[in-house]
């Protein structure tokens, strides 16, 4: 019984008179071909519709058929659809020009664990026999809260033991390269610094005052929320609902990269993320309105950044 309905029903549609939609939805045009992807999208808004339709390929070209006498809805379907959906999906963001900058990146990295190496040794040097490099520049929150603010950049670069120093750089470079290709080195550098500094106050104002912290890994993290953030705003069009994907997919990385060990510092790494995400939308919207070139403020920032750095441990070592 079920079978002979569906034959009776089979024969019934070959039977009727079919007639091709033309591509512009404009009479006259009938011959030209679709584009197989608007093919499928303009079968998949009939057939929602309950309008009989199918697709034909005449000469190398594909046309949609549809009965003589469902011509005029299915037309006036189709432009419905490509009236409310006009310009969707955006078009993608433009492509980003990438800087290489993974060697000079390394060599950051590099100085890096020569720094570690020297803070090994017994060194003599303004008045300290010998120098206790994690008293001096350690992020102790009662004295940085009380006007010791180089702490904040300090404490990004002392490590308790090789295995903190390889595993920052190991994880840090991974986010760095990546964002000295998207920013520039002078960009990428000052911001994750700033990142880290302010990741490590806001973790001063909430920890007890006897609070101690060293490490990279603030920083590190204030380079994956500053990933993030980029990555959103230029990603916003397109993503849509999903526009929150990258921040989401940060933060789950923060849960299994920052959030284990005995010894792990989870506020820092919470704060240089939520530091990061906060600065990283400077570039996005700073950027185009200052009047230095790119390469101009890149440069001038890898001296900023540096002298930073410099003028932090000239003032733990006075």
């Amino acid at each position: 019984m079920m079978n002979s309905m569906l034959e009776e029903k089979r024969i019934e549609i070959e039977l009727l008179d079919w007639v091709p939609i033309p591509p512009g939805l404009k009479d006259g045009l009938s011959d030209q071909t679709i584009p197989k992807r608007k093919l499928k999208l303009w079968l998949l808004v009939l057939q929602s519709r309950q309008i009989p339709c199918r697709s034909e390929k005449r000469d190398d070209k594909w046309q949609l058929l549809v009965p003589s006498d469902q011509y005029q809805q299915a037309c006036q379907e189709l432009i419905q659809y490509e009236t409310e959906n006009h310009n969707w999906p955006p078009p993608p963001p433009a492509e980003r020009k990438l800087q290489e900058n993974t060697a000079s990146t390394l060599w950051i990295f590099i100085f890096l664990a020569i720094f570690y190496n020297i803070t090994q040794q017994q060194i003599n040097l303004f008045g300290h026999h010998p120098i206790d490099w994690i008293e001096l520049g350690n992020a102790h929150a009662e004295k940085i809260l009380h006007g010791e603010w180089w702490r904040l950049i300090t404490a990004l670069t002392l490590h308790s033991g090789p295995l903190h120093l390889v595993s920052n750089i190991a994880l840090g470079g991974i986010f760095m390269v990546h964002l000295c290709r998207l920013l520039g080195s002078g960009r990428a550098w000052f911001l994750v610094i700033s990142a880290g500094a302010l990741g490590n106050l806001l973790n001063a104002l909430i920890q007890s005052p006897e609070h101690r912290s060293i490490g990279a890994s603030t920083a590190v993290f204030g380079a994956v929320g500053l990933l993030a953030a980029i990555n959103t705003l230029h990603f916003r069009k397109n993503l849509w609902r999903r526009w929150l994907l990258p921040i989401a997919a940060a933060l789950g990385l923060l849960a299994l990269l920052g959030a284990s060990g005995e010894n792990t510092d989870i506020g820092a790494h919470l704060f240089g993320f939520i530091s990061g995400i906060g600065l990283g939308l400077l570039p996005e919207f700073f950027t185009p309105r200052l009047k230095q070139s790119r390469k101009q403020i890149d440069r001038s920032l890898i001296f900023v950044s540096i002298g930073l750095v410099l003028i932090a441990w000239w003032l733990a070592l006075q």
